[in-house]
């Protein structure tokens, strides 16, 4: 089902992976290991260029991340369309399962047998970067055709001052809440919370009345360190070299998420449990608000009809700095790859925004070019909208003024775990907020001076 492909898909940006697999790609994905040997033996020189144009045979290596066989019809047909316009080129797609592809693409970088594109998220493929193992597309793309895309998306693939991949699909989080609970509790069903201010009002009302929560802030991906940015809050100097949230802002935000904790407005879960568990709450119709990304959307209609009838989309909760967050997934060149133009053109030809507005209308992803959002499937709806239908208008009209929020950082993870336990400390009241602030700054410091 496409809907459990995109949960999986838009957790991993900020959470776990799924696992699984499918062999019965029309790409051959059955002998990809025989492709990645075969294709790539002479993926190891110096990026000769320009060779379909000279009428030489070329064969470039596609790797997507558990797209088959859901999207077999739509990946082939962008390939059979790249192929007619480029008589000499044939893209072979390979499918590698979610959970194998980090092993998988070190593995060949490291062997010199990387594909020539390969689809990965911004925090992955900028440890690529670090390694020097993908290729600068900044240098090498028209910069009229970098200008299609959103600013905000383009950002999120730099990294030490060079642009590691061309923006692919998105999603903006939306906010998702229960118009019965917003009634039970005395609350205007039109009217849901914009700000963090408003949403501790809300939630500290919905407990009051009914008893069930407002808010569940899912502690196991980035959701933490990006509401600390939209509070206003620096994570680190303009360097990435230091820490830089022991701030009045970061001891109000740190106060924010310990007082909804110990004034029990927020479920003792989020502490142990994550974005799954979340879920699993507001269709259980014991959660208000739900921000997410709106391909959840389908999985509540399937396993709770009556939540999804009375859900109403509405847009992300921010700080007073009016940011929004994005997920961003991309495609990167390794370096190595023998055709690193064609490479190149089939990268910007699978994010053009005909082929990315196709995709969108397959599942619920959103495109990352600009003009892609004229098209009317992006800002109108029917006379009875689906919740769907307003998730999907409300999600693109947040995407001019979005971004990612989170740049890729080296030890990313670690540095999310040590802001996140130090929170927890404040809020099991083990520690100040104050205190644990300073212990964050610390751990933060010694991390980012590996």
């Amino acid at each position: 089902m496409k809907w459990f492909f995109f949960m999986c898909m838009f957790l991993v940006l900020v959470l776990a992976a799924c696992g699984g697999n499918n062999n019965d790609a029309a790409s051959g994905n059955e002998e990809a290991t025989a492709e990645e040997s075969n294709n790539n033996d002479s993926n190891n020189n110096d990026g000769n260029s320009n060779a379909a144009d000279s009428g030489e045979a070329v064969e470039i290596e596609f790797w997507t991340m558990q797209l088959s066989p859901d999207f077999d019809d739509y990946i082939n047909g962008v390939i059979e369309k790249f192929e007619d316009e480029h008589e000499n080129v044939t893209v072979n797609w390979v499918d590698v399962p979610w959970g194998d592809m980090e092993t998988r693409i070190l593995s060949a970088v490291a062997g010199g047998t990387a594909p020539d594109v390969a689809n990965l998220n911004p925090q992955f493929a900028a440890q690529l970067a670090e390694l020097d193992g993908l290729v600068n597309v900044e240098e090498l793309i028209d910069p009229e055709v970098k200008d299609q895309y959103f600013e905000g998306a383009w950002i999120s693939n730099s990294f030490d001052g060079k642009t590691f991949g061309v923006p692919w699909y998105l999603s903006s989080q939306v906010t998702m809440y229960n118009a019965d609970i917003f009634e039970q509790a005395g609350l205007d069903p039109e009217d849901p919370p914009s700000t963090f201010e408003e949403l501790y009002d809300v939630a500290e009302q919905i407990k009051e009345e009914t008893g069930k929560y407002g808010y569940f802030p899912p502690f196991d991906g980035s959701h933490v360190l990006e509401a600390l940015v939209m509070m206003g809050v620096d994570l680190t100097n303009e360097e990435i070299t230091e820490a830089a949230f022991n701030t009045p802002e970061g001891l109000e935000a740190f106060e924010y998420f310990t007082n909804l904790y110990q004034n029990e407005l927020i479920p003792r879960e989020v502490l142990t449990e994550g974005h799954a568990a979340m879920i699993d709450m507001y269709q259980g119709g014991q959660l208000a608000i739900m921000a997410s990304g709106p391909q959840f959307l389908s999985q509540i209609e399937t396993n709770a009809p009556d939540i999804f009838e009375v859900t109403r989309p509405a847009p992300q909760i921010t700080g007073e700095t009016g940011l929004m967050n994005i997920a961003a997934m991309n495609l990167v060149i390794p370096e190595g790859t023998e055709y690193t133009d064609e490479a190149l053109d089939f990268a910007v030809f699978m994010t053009n925004a005909e082929n990315q507005t196709d995709f969108s209308k397959e599942t619920a992803i959103l495109p990352s070019i600009e003009t892609a959002l004229d098209e009317p499937f992006f800002q109108e709806m029917e006379e009875n909208p689906t919740p769907e239908e307003e998730a999907r208008v409300v999600s693109a009209s947040q995407l001019p003024d979005s971004e990612v929020l989170i740049p890729p950082m080296e030890n990313y993870e670690d540095l999310r775990v040590a802001m996140v336990e130090a929170l927890e400390s404040a809020m099991f009241e083990q520690q100040s907020p104050q205190e644990a602030l300073d212990q964050a700054e610390e751990q933060w410091n010694q991390i980012l001076a590996q």
